[in-house]
């Protein structure tokens, strides 16, 4: 079972990576569709999901409600933030996404998933500097006179 995920929390994550919050009412944030809102941002409010643990839904709004979705699931899963954020939950609408804090295995399974990312950049990076250091090794041994049979 999860940890309590309270919406206050998601909010202020949310308002720190910038976005703003629309502070809509569970009823103002099922009228309508996600594009009737003049600016994009944000609003939050608490569920029950089927564990019955409490977990915040997160839904976008404006007319780039789908940009403004993107931006939520990529801060929230942030490493610092350490969310675990499900956009295909059954009950969700289009533009909403279920927060719950991560467990331990998805955090680790996800800091993996970046490292495998990083990996061919990193190798690219400590061959140019070995390139680099060779470069200017030879560079010193010419200055001092010395240079190489070929």
């Amino acid at each position: 079972m999860s940890r309590t995920t309270r919406n206050h929390t998601i909010r202020r994550h949310l308002v720190q990576g910038g976005l703003i919050d629309l502070e809509l009412s569970k009823q103002a944030q099922q009228a309508g569709g996600p594009a009737r809102h003049p600016v994009d941002g944000f609003s939050v409010r608490q569920h029950i999901d089927e564990a019955g643990t409490l977990v915040v839904i997160a839904a976008a709004f404006g007319p780039d409600w789908f940009t403004t979705m993107r931006e939520v699931r990529h801060r929230l899963e942030q490493p610092h933030v350490k969310c675990h954020v499900d956009g295909d939950a059954p009950g969700l609408a289009d533009n909403e996404l279920l927060v719950r804090w991560a467990t331990s295995a998805e955090l680790r399974a996800r800091a993996a998933a970046q490292e495998a990312r990083q990996a061919p950049l990193e190798a690219l990076l400590r061959r140019q500097v070995a390139a680099e250091r060779a470069a200017e090794q030879r560079q010193e041994l010419e200055d001092a006179g010395q240079s190489g049979l070929f």
